[in-house]
């Protein structure tokens, strides 16, 4: 294993690694997130979610504002 934080582009189906890694954090959590598990991101802020309800916390977030 790498160990090393990947760069991502984020796009609207899957994801291309810009540089090498094994995995990227929350956003919102700031947990490790391995690329194999990456499921949760959002294309318009280029972030990352551990789960779902990362994501969702993140929507209320912004629709608060």
């Amino acid at each position: 294993m790498i160990k090393k934080l990947a760069k991502i582009k984020f796009l609207p189906n899957n994801f291309q690694i810009i540089e090498q890694g094994d995995h990227v954090e929350c956003a919102v959590s700031g947990k490790k997130i391995n690329l194999e598990n990456l499921t949760y991101w959002n294309v318009e802020l280029q972030e990352a979610y551990f789960s779902y309800k990362e994501a969702s916390q993140k929507k209320e977030s912004i629709s608060k504002n």
